[in-house]
């Protein structure tokens, strides 16, 4: 399943909206996904599995880009 992660670059700052990221990511589960961004200095605020119609529509956007972890 893809994941799309939403994250902050710096785990010691407060979370502010402007500057939360995307990351997209193949993995059995969340947990996997978050065992395998364990070592990247991230706050990670929110994992969500996509599929289908709405996993077609983000591979549409330049920003997709299936990172390799």
């Amino acid at each position: 399943m893809i994941f799309k992660v939403y994250y902050q670059e710096n785990n010691s700052e407060v979370a502010i909206r402007e500057n939360t990221k995307a990351l997209y990511a193949e993995a059995a589960s969340e947990r996997e996904v978050r065992n395998l961004l364990k070592n990247r200095p991230y706050n990670i605020e929110y994992i969500q599995g996509i599929e289908g119609a709405y996993l077609a529509y983000e591979q549409q956007s330049p920003n997709y880009r299936l990172e390799q972890l």
